[in-house]
Formats: C-alpha cells, sequence, structure tokens
C-alpha cells in the first residue's frame, strides 16, 4: 500500500467525523483556539519512598500552590489564618467539615462564606481550561451546579440573585457537605493537569502499595521507572533474587505488612524457616531500621526472618552474577571470600572483622547453593509472587505508565543517570550484543523489562536484568558502582560502606555534558532541562538542586523521613506552569490530623527560574504539536470537500 492510499483511508476515518464543510471549520476554529490557551500545569515528584500520606498531601494541596492562589485572589481580603483555613479545606473537605460542625456556632453562615470562596478559587484554577475539559473533571452529581456556579459574568442584578438562589438551594435541602467536597475535589483536579513521579514510588516507608492505589485512579500521570521500583517489578515477574531484595528491604524497614497485609502475601513458610534454622542466633545486625513497637518475641522473629532472607540473596545473587559474566560483577563475590574460622572477610584485597560469624546455612565448599529448606522456601514464594492478583494489576500498571525514561515538553525525565566514565563520556553496554550508550541503552533496557514481564510465566523468562538494573555497576537506576550489602550488615569498619557514585554525579554540573545528553535524546531546545530524582539533595549543607546554570534539576528532596536528617527539607516538587518553572521546597509532614486541628497548613518555599520568555501556550507543548497535526489533516479536508473531491454527507 502507498502513501496515497494511507491518505485516502486517513481522509475517509476523518471525513465520518467530520462529514460536512462546516463541522470541519468548527473543529479547526476550535483548536485553533485551544492552541492559544495557557500550558496546563505540570507537577513533578520523585523519591516517594512509600510515604503515603506526605504524597497525597501534596496532591491535594497542589505543592502549596492552591494556597498561594488563594492569596493571591483574596488579598488582604483574608488573613493569613484564614488562608490556611481555606486552604486545607480544600486538601480535607470531610475531615474540615466535621471539625467545623464542632467549633461554629453559626454553621450556616459557615457553608454559605465558604461556598462561595470555594467557587471563586474553582474559577481561578479552571481559566486555563476549555469548558469542555472542565465539564469532563465535574462529578456527575453535581456537573450542573458548579457549572452554572463555574461561569457567573454578571457580578450584579438579577444575575447575581441567581447565582445566590444556587447556593441558597444547596442549604435548604441539605446538600452543603457533598457539595463541598465535590467542589473541593474539582479543585485538586484542576490544580495539577498532569503528575509525573519520577521513580522509587517503593521502599523504606509504610504505604507503597497505597501510593499506587491512588495513581491508578489520577487523571494523568506517568512513571518513571527508579532502582527501587525495578526491583519489585523484577519480584512480580517471578525473578528470585529480586523477590529476596524486595522481603529483605521490607524486613530492614520493619514494614513486612506491605507484603502481608498490603498483598497478602503469606510469608508463614520464611517465618517457619528462619525460626528453625537461627533459633539460637540473636541476629543483632539484623534489627530493624525504623523503631517499632512489637513484642519482644514478634522482634525477634523479624530479625530471624531478615537474616534468612538476606543469606539467600546473597547466594541467588552470586548465582546471578556468575552466569551473567558480561556484568563484570564478579567483585560482589563475597561469601567465599569469609574467612575459614568465619571471623573475617576480605573485600577489595582487604581484610575486615566480622559483626556476625554465624551461617548455618552456608556450605563453605559451595557458599552459593541453597539448602534444600532454602530452595523450598524461594520456590514457594516465587509461586506466591507471580500468582498475586493485586500485586500483578500493580506491576502491570507500572509497566503501561512508565518507562526508563520520558521525554515531555521538551524536558527529559529520567530517575538516576546516563552511566558515564571518569572522562564524561558515556559507558558502553555490552550485554545487549552491541555496544550501546546513552538513549539507546536505555531504550534497550526497557524493551528487555517489556519482554520478560509480557514472558514472566514462560519457564526460559531471563528475568535478571531487573536485578542488574536495580544494583548492577553500569545501570542507569542505580547510578553507583557498587551496592554494599554486604558490608553494611556484616563489617562494622564503616569505610568498607562507602558506595562510589557513577561520575555521571560529578559531570552533572556541566553545562556541556547536559547538552551532549540532550542532544543525545533529540531534544535540545534552547529551553530544554533534564529532571533528576535519586540522588538526595544535601541542601543542609548548602547544595543547591539546580545544576548546569538551571539545565538539570535534582527533585529527590528527601520526602521519606529518614533523609530529613540529610536534606534539611523534607520533599521537592517541581512545577511548570506557562510562567515557567518554579521549585518548591517543603517543610517536615507530619500528620493530616496536626494540619487539620491546628489549622496551619505546612511551608512550602519556591524558587522560580527559566521564567523570562514569554508566556507558554498550549501551542508551545507537545499536545500543541499533535494539534497542528489535527489542524492540516482538517485543512486538508476542508480544500477536499471545497472542490467536490469529497462529498458532504
Amino acid at each position: 500500500m502507498d502513501k496515497n492510499d494511507n491518505r485516502s483511508i486517513f481522509n475517509v476515518m476523518l471525513q465520518k467525523q467530520f462529514p460536512t464543510l462546516s463541522s470541519a471549520c468548527s473543529e479547526i476554529i476550535n483548536l485553533k483556539a485551544i492552541l492559544n490557551l495557557p500550558k496546563p500545569t505540570e507537577h513533578f515528584i520523585s523519591d516517594i519512598h512509600g510515604e503515603h500520606e506526605a504524597f497525597m498531601h501534596m496532591l491535594k494541596n497542589g505543592s502549596g500552590v492552591i494556597k498561594n492562589k488563594i492569596s493571591q485572589e483574596f488579598g488582604n481580603a483574608l488573613s493569613p489564618s484564614e488562608v490556611d483555613r481555606l486552604a486545607i479545606c480544600v486538601a480535607y473537605p470531610e475531615e474540615t467539615i466535621s471539625l467545623m460542625k464542632e467549633q461554629e456556632k453559626d454553621i450556616w453562615k459557615w457553608y454559605m462564606d465558604t461556598i462561595r470562596k470555594l467557587v471563586v478559587i474553582c474559577r481561578v484554577v479552571s481559566r486555563k481550561y476549555t469548558r469542555s475539559k472542565v465539564r469532563k473533571a465535574l462529578p456527575e452529581e453535581h456537573k450542573y451546579i458548579i457549572e452554572e456556579l463555574l461561569h457567573e459574568t454578571d457580578h450584579g442584578g438579577s444575575k447575581n440573585e441567581y447565582y445566590e438562589s444556587i447556593i441558597d438551594s444547596i442549604l435548604s435541602v441539605g446538600a452543603a457537605d457533598d457539595f463541598i467536597i465535590a467542589i473541593c475535589g474539582v479543585i485538586q483536579r484542576l490544580s495539577i493537569d498532569r503528575l509525573h513521579v519520577v521513580g522509587d514510588i517503593y521502599d523504606r516507608g509504610p504505604g507503597p502499595h497505597r501510593i499506587i492505589d491512588e495513581l491508578m485512579e489520577y487523571h494523568a500521570v506517568d512513571i518513571q521507572w527508579g532502582n527501587h521500583d525495578i526491583v519489585w517489578m523484577g519480584a512480580g515477574c517471578g525473578s528470585e533474587v529480586c523477590i529476596a531484595n524486595v522481603i529483605r528491604v521490607c524486613a530492614r524497614y520493619g514494614h513486612l505488612n506491605i507484603l502481608e497485609e498490603g498483598y497478602g502475601i503469606n510469608l508463614r513458610h520464611l517465618a517457619t524457616f528462619a525460626s528453625n534454622a537461627y533459633k539460637d542466633d540473636e541476629c543483632e545486625c539484623f534489627k530493624t531500621v525504623i523503631k517499632n513497637d512489637m513484642h519482644d518475641e514478634e522482634r525477634m522473629l523479624l530479625r530471624r526472618m531478615h537474616k534468612a532472607i538476606t543469606i539467600i540473596q546473597f547466594k541467588l545473587e552470586g548465582q546471578l552474577i556468575k552466569r551473567n559474566p558480561l556484568f563484570e560483577m564478579d567483585n560482589r563475590l563475597l561469601l567465599d571470600k569469609i574467612s575459614e574460622d568465619g571471623t573475617g572477610v576480605t573485600v577489595g584485597g582487604v581484610k575486615y572483622d566480622m559483626r556476625d560469624t554465624n551461617f548455618p546455612t552456608v556450605d563453605k565448599d559451595d557458599p552459593y547453593a541453597l539448602t534444600k529448606e532454602e530452595e523450598a522456601v524461594v520456590q514457594g514464594l516465587k509461586k506466591i509472587f507471580l500468582c498475586n492478583e493485586k500485586l500483578s494489576g500493580h506491576m502491570e500498571f507500572m509497566l503501561r505508565k512508565g518507562s526508563m525514561y520520558l521525554k515531555y515538553n521538551s524536558n527529559l525525565l529520567m530517575h538516576g543517570c546516563i552511566p558515564m566514565n571518569e572522562d564524561g563520556s558515556f559507558s558502553e553496554i555490552k550485554f545487549f550484543g552491541d555496544e550501546l550508550t546513552g538513549m539507546a541503552a536505555m531504550d534497550a533496557y526497557d524493551n528487555w523489562v517489556r519482554e520478560s514481564f509480557a514472558c514472566r510465566f514462560a519457564e526460559n523468562n531471563n528475568t535478571d536484568v531487573f536485578w542488574y538494573l536495580w544494583s548492577g555497576k553500569n545501570s542507569p537506576l542505580f547510578g553507583k558502582i557498587e551496592m554494599k550489602t554486604f558490608e553494611r550488615y556484616f563489617v562494622a569498619d564503616k569505610a568498607a560502606h562507602s558506595e562510589k557514585i557513577n561520575p555521571y554525579y560529578r559531570h552533572w554540573m556541566n553545562e556541556e555534558t547536559i547538552n551532549k545528553i540532550l542532544d543525545d535524546f533529540q531534544i535540545n531546545t534552547e529551553f530544554s532541562h533534564i529532571i533528576n530524582g535519586h540522588m538526595p539533595v544535601r541542601a543542609k549543607e548548602g547544595e543547591s538542586p539546580i545544576k548546569a546554570k538551571g539545565r538539570l534539576i535534582v527533585i529527590d528532596g528527601g520526602l521519606n523521613p529518614i533523609y530529613n536528617p540529610i536534606t534539611g527539607t523534607a520533599g521537592y516538587t517541581l512545577i511548570f506552569n506557562s510562567y515557567g518553572l518554579t521549585l518548591a521546597a517543603h517543610e517536615k509532614f507530619e500528620s493530616r490530623e496536626k494540619i487539620i486541628e491546628s489549622g496551619v497548613d505546612i511551608m512550602s518555599y519556591y524558587a522560580d527560574f527559566d521564567t523570562k520568555r514569554e508566556r507558554l501556550r498550549v501551542g508551545d507543548t507537545d499536545i500543541g504539536e499533535r494539534i497542528n497535526i489535527e489542524i492540516k489533516a482538517l485543512e486538508e479536508l476542508c480544500r477536499l470537500y471545497s472542490v467536490g473531491r469529497l462529498k458532504e454527507n
């Protein structure tokens, strides 16, 4: 079939949608109008690490943007405390209503006043959208009423009385609670047009599964996989070594309930094995990182399970490294480097004392072989992980909405790094058959992940790339030369724990390096940026998240509390609206209960940059590019109608 045939088929399809000249012309007018609307707002966040409540707070309050809009719109008419209260109402309407019913003497007056203000704010956040798009965002049961109130144009006379009567009716029929909840949801929805999650939803925090549940319902989201995400995806594909890593990390942070309650994964077989194999072992090296209120027996069982799965992990990793010589990771084979008496280990030619010398399941002659009991545990876990419906659904979502990187509106989004050599040249990845670098290597990893996931129930499925992306020396998601898990558990000397980072993180200060990367990804415009996660910004020590003269932005601000003392912040959000880029740094989120009861929202501090250009329109975005293609096609359709080549229906 030649191009003319394809064009004819396309014209016929377009003709069915727009059967007359006037309908095609109307659509052109509509699309050209959309091109001139302000660019919708994108929010970028990374390294959520299971902090469900803090993450949801950022979504609900628009990373503080909703509060700013309230201040701007009402000016001095509202005090700072009233601004806070209204912003908290938008974020948590149900809880606010409940609190106001207890505190307000005249709840009717509060309802009237609050509804009026919420309608104003809803108008503000809906201004940049077409009526059609706003209509789609409205809840069905309140669509007509909200739409009427949003499009008020006459602020006096009978029209004003009409709007007041609508609000009176909302109260008189007892619908005020539902209406406030509905319009607050619309404000939240319209404040963020698209959410970009730049990696690491999983591990450390207690609620990654709840975050995925929320994202699956979100109106527009994409995900750039992080190394903590990819190891879960590997576990969902039945990778035994990834399964061991996932369980170990959950145990390390005291969050096995993510697996047992969040996903319904039964760990009883592992618990029984651990209790028997390490029954006389105090497992001092396997205490949880986060303090918990477990009973002594529960705490000891968790430690033993933690140790059991860790030893299994090291054995499985050793097997994987040996069967993949092209990974070039023999230096991570350490079980066979433990001394004969078990008191020391040689790492990188240096002998260190061991903190733990009890290895009842390790055969000195074949240290990477699983015992029969360990093999039974692993195979049982593999079956459970592969057949878990909820986990499969979450991992399918991660695959569908995720990727190794994303090019969006001339920006490059990626979690970790472009692996580099010391001189700043791109590292070559050799195990794909060709020596690939940069974007080509990222694409190859992406394809392998998707193919392996598609074949996850096949016996010969190769899932080893998931583990390599989790901890491999040239993994673009890991970004370090080696993961020192063994040393952190067993070596007392903390000098052995240090993990050397990829040279990328030194070269990212250089604007030429960033230009080279953007050139490789074919998006190097005047206003292109790399948006990076993964490496917590040590703002407390004076480190800036903005690198290479503003060409690269690191948005890992340490949302998880473990990082707060290191970063000095509690997370970043990058906001890209029609005026340019703004980086928001957030104070520590403690709980929504505290925010609601105190009436004081967490503070967010904003730094604007790259705002010198003219205000951006939809026509300047990727969507605008697609709209322009549609317009050209419709113009051709109009021409065909006009000259009689196509008949109108």
